[in-house]
């Protein structure tokens, strides 16, 4: 019973979106736009110099490349599906989560994974279609690929905490879009979606190595593209892990409080 109760809630939002076509022909036109679009400003970046920053042009392409098709991750669209923890809190229906078989914490992270893997596939077939095309370059070794690999797993890790602190945020301030919005930019800023964080300078780089946003996409990504060599990704990955382990008990306290908040009325 625990199993299935487990499965309905990780394809809740996927269900919602394979049930929706238009939906996914606009993630694919929106995926291959993206892809052509990153890839042509780095090749045109690259047009007068061979290495910027460290990095040659086929490096910088795999990168961004890359930090597109990650995005697909975590971008599925909960809000059409009224399946956001604002609307919940907003409609007043997040005391359902309360009453369920499955603890609240539980769910949201079974959904979560739902969304992940779903957004994996997406992922993974944009990766083998630009490998083949050879719009990204292939890891220099199965060592290279594997460490990647691990390196990834932790970074979305770390990712689903930071993106739960602002669902959380929502028991204790009702409406959080504003922080949402700054929160989700900082994420994508600091991790190195826009652009290699080594672009950017000292002060920031130094600033941004205390918080955990470059351990969700710039660590791997640098890893992939060795940026960082595989001598020093042993603690690359501590780092990961450590921001695992420490948002993992925030996170906890956060729901023990947020538990607080909640009041059913009448019934």
């Amino acid at each position: 019973m625990a199993v299935l109760h487990a499965w309905r809630a990780a394809r809740v939002t996927p269900l919602g979106e394979l049930h929706a076509p238009p939906r996914m022909t606009a993630v694919l036109v929106r995926l291959v736009v993206q892809v052509i679009l990153v890839a042509s400003l780095w090749h045109g970046l690259y047009s007068h110099t061979g290495t910027t920053a460290g990095l040659t042009e086929g490096q910088a392409v795999t990168y961004a490349v890359l930090a597109v098709l990650a995005s697909r991750l975590r971008e599925l669209d909960q809000y059409t599906g009224r399946d956001t923890v604002l609307q919940h809190m907003h409609f007043g229906t997040i005391v359902y989560w309360y009453l369920r078989p499955l603890p609240p914490q539980r769910y949201h992270a079974l959904r979560a994974l739902g969304e992940q893997l779903y957004g994996f596939a997406w992922a993974l077939g944009g990766y083998l279609v630009c490998l083949a095309a050879g719009v990204v370059e292939a890891p220099r070794s199965a060592a290279v690929a594997g460490v990647f690999a691990l390196s990834m797993l932790l970074g979305q890790w770390v990712l689903y905490y930071v993106m739960l602190l602002l669902d959380q945020l929502c028991f204790f301030t009702i409406r959080n879009n504003s922080a949402m919005l700054i929160l989700i930019f900082a994420q994508n800023l600091m991790s190195g979606v826009y652009a290699p964080l080594w672009f950017f300078p000292d002060w920031f780089i130094t600033l941004s190595g205390f918080l955990p946003f470059q351990a969700t996409l710039s660590v791997p990504l640098s890893i992939y593209i060795g940026r960082i060599p595989l001598s020093d990704a042993a603690g690359q990955l501590a780092i990961q892990a450590f921001w695992v382990v420490a948002l993992t008990l925030f996170t906890r306290f956060l729901w023990r409080r947020a538990a607080r908040r909640v009041i059913s009325q009448g019934g």
